[in-house]
């Protein structure tokens, strides 16, 4: 059986968190089409007969501005040192360029087999490809050079089973010991950033953050800002798979009339009661709270309705979510405020 960690490296908007999301199966990284999206490393494992695949999505490589730049960068170094293999992710629609060459000088510094992922190739012509393997193929001696798209899953059955070669072999056991923990706290936040980010546009989503305060559940008082998601969205999947064994089981029977699909999960909702969410929205200067806001409170009331279905899909229960936007001025610069919102996140393996 063999067992490594793959980091997902590349300039932003290369597709790296879709890739992520369609290798796992799960909504793990949140999706935006707007510029370094994602600031942290975001880890999944893939379970394969041949062992397993720890997935790392880094933030987007770029030149840091500010200290919350140089510490996303600081993770992307990280993961290029310790990961077994990297897969870097290119657009076929996007030319060779600065951002390209700042990339390559770092994989030129690192002892690691690499992958060239050509991604985003269902939207180019075919005839476009072979010039762009010939543009890349002699800049490193890359392992592996696959086209792929992340959104439409193409060739993604390859990319896993060539992963898979080059991967060390695990001891016994090893396998089974480890899981990755997600706080539920960090998901929450990404899933209102990234419908923030949907709202917003020019500076804002560079400048906005993201801060749970509370998770509880009011019905019986319990604070779930440390519930392992992962381990949540797994128990979610069992319970879908055995209602549809249960399912397949009884047709053909005849029984009595059932409610109907939505009013059934409207009890469900009610019987599993409340779960109240206090999140703080982070800006930098007064007059973004207004854009944050919007026109009579409409554009974070629309952030704020499409996170609560979202969180509610997710948790199975209704959401009362209590947003604010908090002006914390130059918070990118500053490391109390950077650490508050990284605290939220505790990505790790550990045994069970």
């Amino acid at each position: 059986m063999k067992s490594g960690k793959v980091a997902l490296i590349g300039r932003p908007n290369v597709g790296k968190s879709t890739l992520l999301n369609a290798l796992l199966g799960e909504k793990m990284a949140i999706i935006s089409d707007k510029p370094q999206t994602t600031r942290t490393t975001i880890l999944g494992i893939k379970q394969r007969p041949e062992g397993e695949i720890i997935f790392i999505d880094n933030p987007g490589i770029h030149r840091p501005l500010h200290k919350l730049n140089k510490r996303m960068m600081n993770l992307v170094i990280s993961s290029l040192e310790t990961a077994d293999l990297l897969c870097w992710l290119i657009d076929a629609t996007q030319p060779f360029g600065q951002g390209d060459n700042f990339v390559l000088g770092l994989l030129e510094k690192v002892n690691r087999p690499v992958f060239l992922l050509i991604n985003k190739v269902d939207i180019i012509r075919k005839d476009k490809i072979l010039p762009i393997i010939d543009r890349y193929k002699d800049l490193l001696p890359f392992k592996e050079i696959i086209p792929i798209s992340a959104l439409r899953k193409i060739n993604l059955d390859i990319l896993e089973k060539k992963i898979m070669e080059y991967l060390p072999e695990a001891e016994a056991g090893e396998l089974a010991e480890e899981k990755i923990y997600l706080p539920l706290r960090f998901q929450v936040a990404e899933i209102i950033r990234e419908k923030l980010l949907a709202q917003v546009e020019d500076e804002l989503p560079f400048v906005t953050a993201v801060y749970v305060e509370k998770i509880e559940d009011r019905t019986s008082g319990q604070r779930l800002e440390e519930l392992d998601y992962t381990s949540l969205i797994k128990q979610k999947e069992a319970a879908s798979s055995a209602l549809e064994k249960g399912s397949s089981k009884t047709k053909g029977i005849k029984k009595k009339q059932e409610p109907a699909a939505s009013e059934v999960k409207k009890k469900a909702r009610r019987l599993k009661g409340l779960i109240y969410i206090n999140a703080s929205i982070f800006v930098e200067r007064d007059n973004q709270v207004g854009i944050v806001v919007g026109h009579r409170g409409q554009r974070l009331k629309q952030i704020g309705l499409e996170a609560r279905k979202e969180l509610e899909a997710i948790l199975g229960a209704r959401i009362f979510l209590d947003l604010a936007v908090k002006v914390k001025e130059h918070w990118r610069d500053k490391p109390e405020v950077l650490d508050l919102i990284e605290s939220q996140k505790e990505v790790l393996t550990r045994k069970d």
